[in-house]
């Protein structure tokens, strides 16, 4: 029987950071949307620091380092930056700290090349490929009729310039953060090669958003890569982390509480995912659209900005059990993919 989640440090306050160790500072840095913030970690060089994650770009977020690093850093440079994935509030000041302090920047390839390409592809009206996968998801005619015609969010909006040049880290690779070893396991699902960094000494994974304590990352299927099966290799990678997850680890995550207990958290990941996708089988006794089985997968009402993210997630359960086997697919009319129990 693994040990029970833990919680053991409090958060800290926008703009101000809390001591986890000798020269490891956990900070918050504002985002919009329900998650509130993204968690940042800074860790002490000697005469400057690694900040691994950095938020999104606006002129909020720009204060907020601002505070810090006249504040608990102390006024020292920031030397590097570590993103675990690509997404713009891991990623989004990456830039600004390369083209303001000289920073380094650390990352997986595919985090950097994504990142690079979303910060370069600035769309001010939908794609007809991104009407296609919207109609191939079965999203609400209201919902569709308001996006049709809408400018998109694009990940440049929120996202310094990333200029050329950036070290890679790889699966298996060692790197020195803040006076420890660290070894590098990459997972993916939530993020393609979302690096993952673990203590040799045992102490402490810096989990990003692969490993969550209270919410489960959103697994989504986009236009880029619609037949895509992030579930799965979500699944894939957390198996293959459990052997190294022990009980006394703290974990630095990207959103949320750090916390203690990894080997019962990874259980109860995996374990969510499968029983969602048991009753989603069930509710496919009968053909549905993706966003059909919200209210199976999600068991609530889906509102207002969840509703893409939602149907992401939904498509990629959907898109799962096509992998396996376990559902045949076939074109609607009307563009929607249908979904049923295979016999």
């Amino acid at each position: 029987m693994n040990t029970p989640l833990r919680t053991p440090v409090e958060p800290p306050q926008t703009g101000a950071a809390v001591e986890i160790s000798t020269g490891l500072l956990w900070a918050r840095i504002p985002m919009p949307g329900p998650l509130e913030h993204v968690n940042v970690y800074l860790f002490d060089e000697g005469d400057s620091w690694t900040v691994v994650d950095t938020g999104i770009d606006t002129s909020r977020t720009r204060a907020v380092w601002g505070d810090l690093m006249r504040g608990p850093m102390g006024g020292k440079p920031v030397s590097r930056v570590i993103a675990t994935h690509h997404h713009l509030d891991h990623i989004g000041l990456a830039g600004w700290f390369m083209a303001q302090q000289g920073a380094a920047l650390v990352t997986t390839r595919t985090a950097y090349l994504l990142a690079r390409m979303l910060k370069l592809d600035v769309q001010d009206a939908p794609t007809p490929e991104m009407l296609r996968f919207w109609r191939s998801c079965g999203m609400d005619a209201q919902v569709y009729a308001g996006r049709e015609t809408a400018r998109p969010f694009n990940t440049a909006d929120a996202v310094a310039d990333i200029p050329l040049g950036y070290t890679r880290i790889r699966e298996g690779d060692e790197i020195e953060i803040g006076g420890r070893l660290w070894d590098v396991r990459c997972g993916n699902g939530h993020a393609p090669e979302h690096a993952t960094f673990w203590s040799r000494d045992g102490g402490m994974v810096i989990g990003g958003d692969q490993l969550l304590a209270s919410i489960s990352p959103n697994i989504g299927v986009h236009t880029t890569e619609p037949d895509a099966d992030p579930l799965g290799e979500w699944l894939e990678s957390c198996e293959r982390f459990k052997p190294f997850a022990t009980d006394d680890q703290l974990i630095l995550t990207g959103h949320k509480r750090i916390f203690t207990g990894l080997p019962a958290r990874l259980r109860q990941l995996t374990d969510n995912h499968h029983t969602a996708l048991a009753r989603l089988l069930g509710f496919l006794a009968e053909p549905r659209t993706a966003c059909d089985c919200f209210s199976v997968l999600f068991k609530r009402e889906i509102k207002g900005g969840e509703y893409g993210l939602a149907m992401v997630e939904a498509m990629a359960h959907c898109n799962h059990l096509f992998a396996q086997g376990l559902v045949t697919r076939t074109l609607r009319g009307d563009g929607a993919y249908l979904w049923q129990k295979t016999g």
